[in-house]
């Protein structure tokens, strides 16, 4: 409590100068005063110092074989993808505890055993459909750093309407509990980075404010440097107050569909030998593993400056799905669209059952549609809308059974009551 005040001495902050009647609460301690002011600055110095946790590692980094056993719960398929990924972000780990522990070694040490570990951002490639936003959204549920993802398509350069490249920062240090020193050892995944390419690949005569200039703004982002960045997003304005965030530990994901680029890479190919001593083999666009030829060139004939394929060194590609990935997303995941649904209907007190030829049915669908496992949602919410509508109002439903002409003609799925159940008894 504070203490009484007199005219001849009045009481002040020890810290500001302010006396007791300019301040809400002063507090007294030994010989020294505080004012509920500093006790607020103090205490949000202590949370934004980057001095602070200085030496903190990253503890218990997952191997890369636990990383990979997580994303099998939820992505199916896409080994080489899910393996490129695992070793990476295990690798992000140890090179931050790495950096951590030579930092607290001494001068001669680091003078003489210092060697320099670079980070490798990842551009995942593959077409709508096959994972890769997934497989970054998995990670975020099983990562231990913080975990942003982004959209590129809504980045314009600076100056411009839409949001700034360092916005993408705003996002990570969000998830970071505004922690800059947690910011700096996270891990950001931009989505839909074929969109910002150049419309050819040629250099833009006019300025390309949402192609190539987001492109430009990337490239210091992705290799590291010191971005001042609002912390509450939005637009920069000379009266606010930054937050300054080293973006050379932090680990870049880059995903897009990057539709067009297998003709890139076939034109390239045509009939040449794939593989030492190989039989001479035609590759197509339509070939499955295409994009597993990808080299830097083609990326840069499809539109990306070659400053930013040179910042993304591992490349992934993650084939089309097959009719038995389809069926495999549709039973295995822990988020497969059958038990989503089944739960839905569960809280409802109803039991949801699929007739074995409704699921491949709708696997064939989705085939036709060509837009991979996105496919699979779109085909059942249109199954699924009458009796979805219907049973949360109906109190006499105990089973709804999908058959294979609710998928392909459209019929209405059967709905079972108790009093039909009680005849059948």
């Amino acid at each position: 409590m504070p203490r009484e005040t007199n005219d001849r001495f009045p009481q002040r902050c020890s810290f500001c100068g302010k006396p007791y009647g300019q301040v809400k609460r002063l507090f007294a301690g030994h010989e020294s005063n505080i004012c509920n002011e500093c006790v607020t600055l103090c205490a949000d110095l202590l949370h934004t110092s980057p001095e602070v946790d200085q030496a903190e590692e990253v503890q218990n980094p997952p191997k890369p074989a636990e990383i990979k056993a997580f994303l099998d719960q939820y992505v199916i398929g896409q080994e080489e993808a899910k393996k490129t990924v695992s070793v990476a972000v295990y690798n992000h780990y140890k090179r931050i505890n790495y950096q951590t522990k030579l930092k607290a070694s001494s001068k001669l040490q680091r003078d003489t055993q210092d060697v320099e570990l670079e980070k490798s951002n990842i551009l995942l490639l593959g077409p709508t459909g096959t994972g890769k936003t997934l497989i970054a959204r998995s990670l975020a549920k099983f990562l231990k750093v913080p975990f942003s993802i982004a959209d590129a398509t809504v980045l314009t350069e600076a100056g411009y309407v839409g949001e700034d490249v360092e916005n993408i920062l705003v996002r990570l240090f969000q998830a970071a509990d505004f922690n800059p020193l947690r910011t700096e050892r996270g891990i950001i995944y931009i989505d839909e980075i074929d969109k910002i390419s150049r419309k050819d690949g040629n250099p833009s005569i006019t300025r390309d404010v949402s192609g190539e200039g987001v492109q430009q703004g990337l490239l210091k982002i992705l290799e590291g440097t010191v971005a001042n960045i609002p912390p509450k997003g939005g637009r920069k304005h000379p009266e606010q107050a930054f937050v300054q965030i080293d973006t050379t530990n932090i680990l870049f994901i880059c995903g897009g569909a990057f539709d067009g680029l297998e003709r890139l890479v076939a034109r390239r190919l045509g009939n040449k030998v794939v593989g030492f001593e190989a039989d001479v083999t035609n590759i197509t666009k339509d070939t499955p593993d295409i994009l597993e030829h990808v080299i830097p060139s083609d990326l840069m004939e499809y539109g990306l400056i070659p400053e930013l394929v040179g910042r993304l060194p591992v490349v992934a590609a993650l084939k089309p799905l097959d009719e038995r990935a389809l069926m495999s997303i549709l039973t295995d995941p822990r988020n497969a669209l059958t038990k989503q649904y089944a739960k839905l209907l569960e809280m409802e007190g109803v039991k949801l059952i699929f007739e074995p030829g409704a699921l491949t049915a709708a696997v064939k669908v989705a085939m036709q549609k060509k837009t991979g496992a996105r496919a699979l949602r779109s085909i059942f919410e249109k199954a699924m809308l009458e009796i979805m509508y219907e049973v949360p109002s109906s109190s006499d439903a105990t089973e709804v059974i999908i058959s294979e002409d609710t998928i392909l003609k459209g019929e209405r799925p059967r709905l079972v009551t108790r009093s039909e159940n009680k005849k059948a008894g």
